[in-house]
């Protein structure tokens, strides 16, 4: 029989390359989207579109019925602190929505995306996993406290009898980054050689790819009201700018600069030149203030458990590269 599958977040960059990978599948797709929302990554898939939003508890139910499975990717991000009240509604609000639709409609198994962001930055020199977790006060950031409390909705509904399965995706990189996502604007700065200087930080890196295998994998093989680190590799930023000049051949920035500079450009930035400017800042305190921690995950559980792919970090940057450049990002 054809899988019928529902997912929200399509137009993003997690949820369009999840929608190509289900298509390919041969699985029947309806995705959610936001009326106006740009949806050139969900150009040239077959699938049904289902236009609304988060907030639209009958429209869900509805849109689920006869579904199989559930893919709740749909997250506002920003880190802009004026966008406080509207991140709440739909990351929390609506994961609260998108649950006890699926489970009124009947769908067998739900995934929620969530984030390391949810788990938090790890206590200085150790690497995070499924059990790291930060207090909400100490998380940054609007987006952080978020994606926090809807991962609390996801395990309180597993703990009630709903089959649902937690992802948590550490920094996608790869093709089809449409909007860009924040990490495809660094290799976009990059590439337009607009980054002379760089904070000493660290993240995770993972091929968006295998993050969409993640999903799946979760679907297929998770255990319901667990949570799964989809990762890669621990990486400095200064060790990804590298691996940028090795696969372009332009020059990685050689300062770096301490980082209460972005913190004090942030806050007159967000806080003064914005509002006065009407327009949205170009660096936000919250961002700046996040970068002063390395965020180093492990996903051995995910690779133990569901058998998460591993790609190579630097083949998942050459592919972002070479899509910016071909789509004319460049």
């Amino acid at each position: 029989m054809t899988m019928r599958v529902f997912v929200t977040g399509g137009t993003g960059f997690i949820g369009g390359n999840l929608i190509s990978e289900l298509v390919s599948r041969g699985a029947e797709v309806r995705a959610l989207a936001r009326k106006g929302a740009d949806r050139r990554t969900l150009e040239g898939l077959s699938f049904e579109l289902v236009e609304g939003d988060l907030n639209d508890p009958a429209l869900l139910q509805k849109a689920m019925q006869g579904c199989d499975w559930a893919f709740h990717v749909a997250a506002m991000y920003s880190l802009a602190r004026r966008d406080k009240e509207a991140i709440f509604k739909s990351n929390v609000d609506g994961t609260k929505n998108i649950l006890a639709a699926a489970q009124a409609a009947g769908v067998k198994r739900i995934v929620h995306t969530s984030s390391v962001a949810a788990i938090g930055v790890p206590p200085k020199g150790a690497i995070g996993d499924e059990s790291t977790q930060t207090s909400l006060p100490e998380l940054i950031s609007a987006y952080k406290q978020s994606k926090f409390l809807s991962e609390q909705l996801a395990l309180q509904a597993a703990k009630e009898g709903a089959p649902v399965v937690i992802v948590n995706p550490s920094t996608p990189i790869g093709p089809r980054d449409v909007k860009p996502t924040p990490t495809g604007d660094i290799v976009l700065r990059f590439l337009r050689r607009e980054m002379p200087m760089f904070v000493h930080t660290g993240l995770n890196l993972v091929d968006v790819r295998d993050v969409v295998a993640g999903h799946l994998l979760a679907a297929e093989k998770g255990r319901i009201g667990e949570r799964y680190i989809l990762g890669n590799h621990n990486v400095t930023f200064k060790e990804m700018l590298d691996l940028l000049e090795k696969i372009t051949g332009l020059p990685a920035p050689t300062k770096a600069i301490p980082h209460w500079v972005p913190i004090m450009v942030g806050y007159v930035d967000e806080l003064l030149l914005s509002p006065l400017l009407g327009r949205r800042p170009v660096v936000e305190v919250d961002s700046a203030r996040m970068a002063a921690k390395p965020m180093y995950y492990t996903s051995a559980k995910a690779v133990r458990e569901l058998g998460l792919p591993q790609r190579p970090i630097e083949q998942a940057l050459r592919d972002a590269v070479v899509w910016f450049q071909q789509n004319g990002y460049v």
